[in-house]
């Protein structure tokens, strides 16, 4: 019997999230859906991840209905899927079983048919109640391991730790350690489990060996997520086909290379020499693809990659002879397990097709792609460029102290604005340290879960203040203010589950959003005389709240300044209160983490200079104190 491949497309979701900085429009969305209606993937990922921010934030769209369009359009030819972090959901705080129930089953409602649940820890505890209510609601429970590798510390490392009665750990990332967590979760309910390589890290030998082992000890199906970042994608998910994997996920040709998965087309070709059954419509698929460049000339201006693959249709274009013969050696070569042969073979044929070539900097630095431009962007924005390469260093250090996460969103921002943390501290004449984000306490503290290795109690209790690992108390989660709108016609910011749902995951991007929604539609309400036009806008370019910013008295006193560009969260003093040095007063979030600014003066507030939501610049002046 014939094997067979199913398809997971990511095109709409991780394939515009990775190259694209997720800002497809619905009206774009809109025009290949029935093009997917044809083409019977097994699943298409269409949400989660960053969608529900951005096209709130950036587009001024609704998450849910964006969901709800795809689902009427496509139906249930293909499971629609989602991607969410386990009980943080799509934010840095883990929620409480009664927000994940409501989510689960408003998702499902929606449409969606695959949960993709995966924890930055890979702390199966974490999974345990998305697994439960995505079943409950008639969902299938994908449950990600995320792959990632042990740090590497050379021996020198490892002997001035020894000397400072310090062992660094051996390795801890195991194919043991990865069918563990895997056997965990399909003991929970897990339907399917993935291999997740969110930093294209896995090469092809490694992937194969897991699939075979994983194939051995679990009865649900493999799925393997990957990138092609560093340049091993399209050769690994090639042995993974071999080694007998369920599913693979794969995006269409214009969206599809560099930092997104490989190319279903190149895969399609794949699996005719293999004899690999796959059922894919690939005449609908090159209707997409041919939308889909139009799409993504529309999306120039946010384009990382900037270079299209050349034009191809596996259907009516013929691979010249040298090239077909590269991917005969590449089958050849993952049937032999000649891991070198195949990624070579891998090279040539993306070259040929002008796919981007292996990023080779984050290969060596082995950390995901979008954890080392998200650096860059933070030292630029820092104007410290020149301490790319001492963060960079300080990357296995800082990943160590806070027990060895895997870096995968959230743990792969926390990790990288902290060694950037660092590594300004340590140009500054500092001791590292001395500044962290409110993340990096909370996953030493315990917050996010149990590490992958245990966190040194006195590094806590310098970090975090506590000796002790100290769960998140989920008991004392406070909702989001769900305030009367007068502005709006007196109505609530949220008026619905699905709203108070955005509001509890996205609470700023979300506030703003609805407060620009329902101002919009009051306006629109209004008899034309009574609407000032300039004052009106359509409800689809609904204006977002702005903060309102307090007038500046001449300032005679101390000032608290911002250490970093950011926006204002949280303003924590109000004119009067009394401070004491060291005090927390705003919380600014900056490089996608939370940073509570500590007052260095003892005082009373005489003004505040910020409003909450307000962008700051490096050195804004934040709070006055006398």
């Amino acid at each position: 019997m014939a094997q067979k491949l199913l398809i997971r497309d990511l095109t709409l979701r991780d394939g515009q999230q990775s190259a694209f900085a997720t800002r497809m429009k619905q009206e774009q969305i809109d025009r290949v859906l029935p093009f997917y209606k044809d083409a019977n993937f097994y699943a298409m990922e269409v949400w989660g991840g960053a969608v529900p921010d951005s096209v709130m934030r950036y587009l001024n769209e609704n998450p849910w209905d964006r969901l709800e369009k795809i689902h009427a359009v496509v139906g249930d030819v293909s499971k629609l899927t989602a991607l969410s972090r386990g009980r943080n959901l799509f934010g840095y705080a883990p929620y409480t079983d009664e927000i994940i129930e409501g989510f689960s089953r408003n998702a499902i409602e929606s449409g969606l048919g695959i949960m993709r649940i995966f924890d930055a820890l890979n702390d199966v505890n974490n999974v345990k109640s998305t697994i439960k209510y995505i079943k409950k609601y008639g969902g299938i429970a994908d449950c990600a391991v995320c792959y990632t590798i042990d740090p590497h510390f050379s021996g020198m490392e490892r002997f001035k730790a020894m000397l400072k009665g310090k062992r660094l750990p051996k390795a801890v990332f195991t194919d043991e350690y990865f069918l563990s967590k895997a056997q965990q979760m399909a003991a929970l309910g897990a339907d399917m489990i993935t291999i997740k390589d969110m930093s294209g890290l896995i090469p092809p030998k490694r992937v194969s060996g897991l699939i075979k082992l994983f194939k051995k000890h679990l009865s649900i199906p493999i799925d393997f997520h990957t990138h092609c970042t560093p340049g091993y994608g399209l050769a690994s998910v090639v042995a993974a086909i071999e080694a007998g994997a369920d599913i693979v996920d794969t995006n269409i040709w214009n969206f599809a290379g560099g930092p997104a998965a490989p190319a279903i087309e190149l895969i399609w070709i794949f699996c005719q020499k293999m004899g690999v059954e796959l059922d894919i419509n690939m005449e609908a698929v090159a209707k997409i693809n041919k939308e889909l460049y139009a799409i993504r000339k529309e999306l120039d201006a946010v384009d990382a990659v900037k270079v299209f693959p050349n034009p191809f249709n596996p259907l009516t274009d013929k691979l010249p002879e040298h090239i077909d013969k590269e991917f005969d050696r590449a089958v050849a070569a993952a049937k032999s397990g000649n891991e070198a042969e195949l990624i070579d073979a891998c090279h040539a044929i993306e070259r040929y097709f002008n796919f981007p070539k292996p990023n080779e900097l984050v290969q060596k630095a082995e950390i995901p792609g979008g954890m080392y431009t998200n650096m860059v962007a933070q030292l630029k924005q820092l104007k410290s460029e020149s301490i790319l390469e001492s963060a960079m260093k300080l990357i296995p250090r800082v990943r160590l102290d806070a027990g060895l996460p895997p870096l995968v969103t959230p743990t792969s921002q926390i990790v990288g604005a902290q060694a950037v943390n660092c590594a300004l501290d340590i140009k500054n004449g500092k001791p590292m340290y001395s500044n962290v984000s409110n993340q990096f306490v909370n996953l030493v503290k315990g917050e996010y879960g149990k590490t992958p290795v245990e966190v040194d109690p006195e590094f806590r209790l310098k970090i975090a203040g506590v000796r002790e690992e100290t769960p998140y108390d989920t008991s004392k989660y406070k909702m989001q203010p769900n305030p009367v709108l007068e502005e709006a016609g007196g109505v609530k910011l949220a008026e619905n589950e699905k709203e108070v749902l955005l509001l509890e995951l996205f609470p700023l991007v979300a506030k703003n959003y609805l407060t620009g929604v329902k101002k919009a539609r009051y306006q629109a309400s209004k008899p034309k005389e009574e609407a000032s036009a300039p004052a009106a806008a359509p409800a689809a370019e609904a204006p977002k709240a702005e903060p309102a910013k307090p007038a500046a008295a001449p300032i005679t006193g101390n000032v608290v300044t911002s250490p970093m560009p950011g926006r204002i969260l949280k303003v924590l003093v109000a004119p009067g209160d009394t401070v004491s040095k060291g005090q927390d007063v705003v919380i600014l979030e900056a490089m996608k983490m939370e940073n509570s600014i500590m007052s260095d003066y003892a005082g009373t507030v005489k003004q505040v200079l910020v409003a909450e939501g307000e962008t700051v610049a490096v050195d804004s002046q934040l709070v006055e104190i006398e």
